[in-house]
């Protein structure tokens, strides 16, 4: 697969791309083609000039698979020993800091397979109620106010996530934003075989999906603006010509000081402590490991 445009590769270096590097542009390159658009704002609209915001701990306090997962086990998709069991793997990625190559070949291989042979709308619906129920209280308000910004500006607003393209479009749509790059399943008649496209859509492969949605609709990346709390997404980050940290994680809130990106903080000390264990021990779910919520099977399917 010659000429892949991946970030950050010096002319030197560019030989044939890896297989992460690969999958990452698959992943992206899927992501973006499944991105609904809406119509352009009634503002007069800025066609080239775009947001990308990254959901989990950004847009959302904590992490929106979490109470995805917590919503299919009350509906018995999954059991409780199986959201302890994933969200005790998650809590080790984001205390590590880093994913090894056979964590997320794992992860990759196994994400979404409960849902094999499930028909597409059957999980969209139950994600509809499930952000009635247990996400639409937990959208930071102070990011759905920056989001409101860019769309008051006339310029189209993007959710860029690991979690399911299906939950990341309910989401957008409450939030009455464009659209959502999200980790996109394989599906087959209208039901999930269980298998990824591509990659899950974690580090660079948020950046290719930015990077070919951008190309599809015209965007001049210099003129867009990322967001996120992780190093994780910097490969996101570093791609379009502003960069903003939200509620930043440590190595990021280092990263954007020294490049003096904004940096806004939603959280207070009472409130950061109450999502506290949802967001590091049990949901932890950022940083691309996200699919892996949904790797464990329930013991039967009722």
């Amino acid at each position: 697969m010659p000429g892949l445009p991946f970030r950050g590769r010096r002319k030197q270096d560019a030989g044939a791309p890896t297989e992460d590097e690969i999958r990452a542009h698959v992943a992206g390159v899927a992501s973006a083609a499944a991105a609904e658009v809406e119509p352009v704002p009634a503002v007069v609209a800025d066609r080239t000039a775009a947001a990308f915001f990254d959901v989990d701990n950004t847009m959302m306090m904590g992490a929106s698979l979490f109470w995805f997962a917590r919503g299919l086990a009350s509906r018995k998709y999954l059991t409780s020993r199986d959201i302890a069991r994933f969200a005790w793997q998650q809590a080790k990625f984001r205390v590590a800091g880093n994913e090894s190559a056979g964590d997320m070949l794992t992860i990759r291989e196994t994400a979404l397979a409960f849902v094999a042979g499930r028909e597409v709308s059957e999980i969209v619906d139950a994600g509809e109620e499930i952000y009635d129920e247990l996400m639409a209280d937990r959208i930071w308000s102070g990011t759905r106010n920056l989001a409101q910004q860019h769309l008051d500006a006339g310029q189209r607003v993007w959710l860029v996530t690991a979690t399911p393209v299906e939950l990341a479009r309910i989401i957008a749509h409450r939030l009455g934003l464009t659209g959502a790059l999200g980790t996109v399943s394989e599906v087959v008649d209208g039901r999930y075989t269980g298998r990824l496209v591509g990659e899950l859509m974690h580090g660079e492969a948020k950046a290719e999906a930015v990077r070919a949605l951008a190309e599809r609709e015209g965007l001049d990346l210099s003129r867009c603006t990322a967001y996120s709390d992780s190093a994780n997404d910097l490969p996101m980050l570093t791609l379009t010509g502003t960069a903003v940290a939200v509620n930043p994680d440590t190595e990021l809130r280092a990263v954007a000081r020294s490049r003096d990106w904004t940096i806004r903080d939603f959280r207070t000390g009472r409130k950061a402590a109450r999502i506290g264990v949802p967001t590091v021990a049990a949901a932890a779910l950022t940083g691309g490991a996200v699919g892996g919520a949904l790797a464990f099977r329930r013991r039967r399917l009722l």
